[in-house]
């Protein structure tokens, strides 16, 4: 089966999109990169290659975790599948 997101770590809340995009309600394939396991997911929404998707629930304040490390925080509540973008996570820095 091929690869549709790549999770980087395992401890990774989100995955990369890896091609040219996702459609809402597409069951995905995703690579975890650290121990080399499948997972599967379902979209809620369109999402284009090299956006974010969300692996888990997310709650507002929540860190976002890519690369196993701190990218951000969910300013607006995420579910499992949904966009990960400008739109719900900020950097922690403003």
């Amino acid at each position: 089966m091929a690869t549709d997101i790549i999770i980087h770590d395992e401890k990774d809340n989100v995955g990369v999109v890896v091609i040219e995009k996702i459609t809402p309600e597409q069951d995905c394939s995703c690579w975890i990169m650290e121990n080399d396991k499948t997972v599967q997911i379902q979209s809620k929404g369109e999402i284009q290659l090299g956006h974010k998707i969300a692996m888990v629930d997310l709650n507002e304040g929540d860190t976002i975790l890519k690369y196993g490390h701190d990218i951000g925080k969910v300013v607006k509540s995420i579910k499992k599948g949904e966009h990960v973008h400008v739109h719900n996570v900020k950097t922690k820095k403003w």
